[in-house]
């Protein structure tokens, strides 16, 4: 497999990825403040950060950067929120 088709087949999963997270949310099937969604959300963007990156898209490339970072930022309030005592 090429490394450009191996770009393409990345970002167009990640774009599944992002499509189907807010599927599931719009849906009720997973909570919009839960690990499950960010999860997907960061493993999206990160894919098509990538693809942007590597094809050049730099604003595109930064917005998804941006998105993994809010992810991250929401995945850590919420672990640390199960470990506060009740």
């Amino acid at each position: 497999m090429s490394l450009q088709l191996l770009v393409s087949v990345i970002g167009w999963a990640g774009a599944a990825a992002l499509v189907a997270a807010y599927a599931l949310v719009s849906a009720k099937r997973v909570a919009g403040d839960g690990v499950t969604f960010q999860a997907m959300n960061i493993s999206g963007a990160f894919a098509l950060a990538l693809n942007s990156a590597v094809n050049g898209a730099w604003p595109s490339a930064v917005l998804n950067v941006v998105w993994v970072g809010i992810g991250g930022v929401a995945v850590f309030r919420l672990a640390r929120a199960r470990s506060q005592p009740a």
